[in-house]
């Protein structure tokens, strides 16, 4: 995909703004170093996901600090701070805390320190922005009414964290949001640029495994056996026809075969053939004909290769999926509008959705009544934004062992972003 934006205008713009001498910008620009330092911090110690420990000490502690109640170990290694000030509405602000089993590349001074770890999604500057965040907030409780709750979240990245921190009451416990609002940095913006997407913004992802049998036996007589990696073959080819010929041109799916196991030796028919398929979607309608599909598909190529019915292929879905993360569109156009007056309506711009997941949809699922966002924040330096022409097939992507965001630019932005957002659903 290229070109979410104009090239090297955008960047241009960003870099041209006039800054703008406020309170809150001089805040954020004031607690920058302090922010900077947690967040170089947190990318030296990344912690994969359901073992954020030293993650969620930090921000328990930095939330104390700013005077929020907090409670640690919610859903497993969960922070939930909340700061309880006069009526009006409740708003949950997230940050998500874990990091990938990826080797660091990216060459920094402060590149992670645990072998194989690495923050190559930019959880560090979610967590470091979410204490800045707190901070403003809470020297800025003069001036708004209602009730914060703010979420260090666990393992996002396995798609477990919300449902975690949800089924350990997080709405029953807590004060339970009227809005939801998280952010992400981005790797297909420049950096200090937001984007965002009205109604379905992240994919539902589910992982599916097929067990293909047959009959095994000697490589020089096909005749005498079933072979699964012929079936198997078959299967995979097939499955290409769900979105090209199933699917309606204007909806989006993905049939994703990632694993393809099978045999040991090159005169050898196996007697069984794994595969292992990753799917997205976004409508629950799209979702459940992918799925029907596989199982259909499956079924139907190994009757096609005269497989008795205890032989038959083998689905298995997976129940750790991730649905859909949606923007809802009240709460979408109002911030839409709030970050373009703040920001400039050249550096808040709408974007496609991506195919990626995302569990902060958990949230929204769980009560459908909530207003519900999650924004981007661009944090492609502007050098190599500028060198690459937006072209982002270019440039490193999110998961990359490459990624190094402008860090300064994504926490400064998202600190305001989140900051004004919350003023305005909290405002007096």
């Amino acid at each position: 995909m290229k070109n979410l934006l104009p090239t090297v205008a955008l960047a241009a713009l960003i870099a041209a703004a006039p800054a703008h001498a406020d309170p809150l910008s001089d805040a954020v620009a004031a607690d920058m170093p302090s922010l900077v330092a947690i967040y170089r911090d947190l990318h030296v110690h990344p912690e994969l996901s359901g073992k954020e420990q030293r993650s969620a000490q930090i921000m328990a502690a930095e939330a104390k600090k700013a005077g929020f109640e907090v409670t640690s170990g919610v859903g497993g290694t969960g922070v939930v701070a909340v700061m309880k000030n006069g009526p009006g509405p409740v708003l949950l602000l997230r940050a998500d805390m874990d990091a990938l089993p990826v080797s660091e590349e990216t060459g920094l001074a402060f590149a992670s320190q645990t072998k194989g770890v690495m923050h190559a999604c930019g959880h560090d500057t979610h967590m470091a922005a979410w204490i800045g965040i707190a901070r403003r907030l809470a020297a800025l409780k003069g001036s708004w009414s209602g009730t914060l709750v703010m979420i260090g979240q666990p393992a996002e990245e396995i798609g477990q964290g919300a449902r975690a921190m949800l089924r350990d009451g997080l709405y029953s416990r807590f004060p339970k949001p009227s809005t939801t609002i998280a952010f992400h940095d981005s790797a297909s913006l420049p950096a200090g640029a937001i984007g965002y997407v009205d109604g379905y913004t992240m994919a539902n992802v589910d992982s599916v495994d097929v067990l293909v049998k047959g009959v095994g036996g000697h490589g020089a007589y096909p005749h005498l056996a079933k072979d699964p990696i012929v079936i198997a073959s078959r299967i995979v080819t097939t499955l290409q026809t769900l979105v090209s010929r199933e699917i309606d041109p204007l909806e989006s799916g993905v049939v994703t075969v990632g694993s393809f196991q099978a045999g040991t030796k090159h005169n050898i028919i196996p007697p069984e053939a794994r595969l292992q398929l990753t799917v997205r979607s976004y409508t629950p309608e799209v979702r459940k004909h992918l799925l029907d599909g596989i199982a259909r598909i499956a079924k139907g190529e190994g009757i096609a290769a005269g497989l008795t019915d205890d032989k038959l292929p083998v689905v298995t879905h997976q129940d750790q999926n991730t649905p859909a993360t949606f923007n809802t569109h009240d709460i979408t156009a109002r911030m839409a509008g709030v970050f373009a007056n703040r920001f400039g309506k050249e550096r808040v711009v709408p974007v496609k959705p991506q195919m990626g997941g995302e569990d902060f949809s958990e949230y929204y699922l769980a009560d459908r009544s909530i207003q519900t966002l999650l924004f981007w924040v661009g944090g492609v330096p502007r050098a190599k934004w500028d060198a690459a022409q937006g072209d982002i097939t270019q440039l490193p992507s999110l998961h990359s062992p490459l990624w190094a965001p402008d860090a300064d630019a994504v926490i400064s932005t998202a600190v305001e972003a989140m900051t004004t957002a919350a003023m305005d659903v909290l405002k007096k």
